[in-house]
């Protein structure tokens, strides 16, 4: 993925201080917005070469079991949450949070039985005051669907599919370790878009021997069966993974920088084509069909996550809180069958660590952050969050810019850098 403060201030501190770099911080976070909620089933058929995620390989799943554990932990993780929803935008909601989307991811969550499925989502609307529209995300794979489940995901409340194809290609599903055919791929894709509303799929670039040329015919090939959003990512390689070993011993190299940036921006050329723009770094869509629920992490907004090694951010009593679980599948349900939860950490985040996340994901967004926003979300001054004199060299680099109405945006080029960008600007 890509990537004097005295006499003379910097632009875009003082003389053209955008909107909200003064703002008032002394509400502090507000449990006002809607919440997001990620559902994780860690398991999976086979372990990808190129996957860091927390997903296991198991020869039984009592899947059941695992789903009452969820139910448990979704019931005690919105009792907390919903503690503070008697004010702002919930007021008059029941004493429930609103709740704007649900994301069942994995690990392969497709290989859960519908009725687990079916059965959380009855309990987020019972628990939650659910959004008239909200989004309900099921992550799937073309080898692990067939027609009969993919209609019992959607009558248990699915409203959008993701797919993850990952190529078009049947040499390259080989290399990337999947179970999957091209053609098996175009199957699903064709019968999920008549089965969903809303479908996204995922595909890896920057393959090995992979060049711009190449890409370019897969990804017109993807865009004619895309429904209304596409995730694109560069192949990278993750430590503690199948591909770190064997990069390191030069079984394979992957396209240098310069061919692999010409990959990503003839990526939204081709994109933009069929009406697809680039929303976020990786994530592209038709105006209106962004995925909601990964929005609400770009945004910085509060979300739940209950399975095992799910992360969350909760705002309690004018705190936000950082809570994570246990990522063994096995102890994690032991200990929610012992307290209900399974969260094995939980801290109250400082301004400035709030400030940091909120800058490293909101950058990502091509509508790029809203500093009254972010002032109010970290409970400190925009200016304090980063180092000006580096804010100013990206605005002359024209990495960043002011936009009229006070966002700070990242241009084409500074996406490409975020990643070198980002630890510099950050205070």
């Amino acid at each position: 993925m890509p990537h004097g403060l005295a006499a003379d201030t910097p632009r875009g501190l003082a003389a053209d201080t955008p909107r909200g770099l003064a703002a008032d911080t002394s509400r502090g976070l507000a449990a006002d917005e809607p919440l997001a909620l990620y559902v994780h089933w860690p398991f999976c058929a086979s372990k990808c070469p190129y996957c860091d995620f927390n997903s296991h390989v198991r020869d039984r799943v009592d899947a059941a079991r695992f789903g009452r554990a969820l139910r448990t932990e979704l019931a005690a993780e919105a009792a907390r949450a919903n503690s503070g929803a008697n004010s702002g935008a919930n007021a008059g909601t029941g004493g429930r949070r609103r709740l704007a989307s649900v994301f069942f991811g994995g690990g392969t969550p497709s290989l859960m039985p519908p009725e687990v499925v079916a059965g959380l989502i009855a309990d987020t609307r019972a628990l939650f005051e659910a959004d008239p529209d909200i989004e309900i995300t099921l992550e799937a794979n073309p080898t692990s669907v067939e027609a009969a489940k993919l209609r019992a995901f959607r009558e248990a409340g699915v409203n959008r599919l993701s797919l993850g194809v990952q190529s078009l290609d049947d040499a390259a599903l080989r290399f990337l370790g999947r179970h999957h055919s091209a053609a098996e791929a175009r199957a699903a894709l064709e019968h999920a878009r008549a089965t969903f509303p809303r479908l996204s799929f995922d595909l890896i670039y920057a393959r090995p021997e992979q060049d711009e040329a190449s890409w370019r015919a897969e990804l017109r090939q993807a865009l004619s069966l895309a429904a209304d959003h596409l995730s694109l990512y560069q192949l990278t390689i993750e430590p503690g993974t199948r591909f770190a070993t064997e990069h390191a011993r030069g079984a394979f190299r992957l396209p240098d920088e310069e061919p692999a940036a010409r990959m990503y921006l003839a990526t939204a050329e081709e994109a933009a084509r069929h009406g697809l723009l680039p929303y976020e770094v990786s994530n592209y869509a038709v105006p209106g069909a962004e995925s909601r629920h990964n929005l609400a992490y770009w945004r910085y907004g509060d979300y739940l996550g209950i399975g095992a090694g799910a992360h969350q951010r909760l705002t309690v009593a004018g705190q936000l809180l950082a809570a994570r679980r246990h990522r063994a599948p096995e102890a994690w349900l032991d200990l929610v069958e012992q307290q209900n939860h399974a969260r094995t950490s939980e801290e109250a985040l400082e301004p400035r660590e709030r400030a940091r996340e909120a800058l490293l994901m909101g950058l990502r967004l091509r509508e790029g952050v809203d500093p009254a926003r972010l002032s109010q979300r970290a409970a400190m001054p925009f200016s304090e969050m980063v180092e000006a004199p580096i804010l100013e060299a990206c605005l002359e680099e024209d990495y960043l810019r002011w936009m009229p109405d006070g966002r700070l945006v990242a241009t084409d080029e500074g996406r490409l850098r975020l990643d070198a960008l980002l630890p510099a600007l950050l205070r």
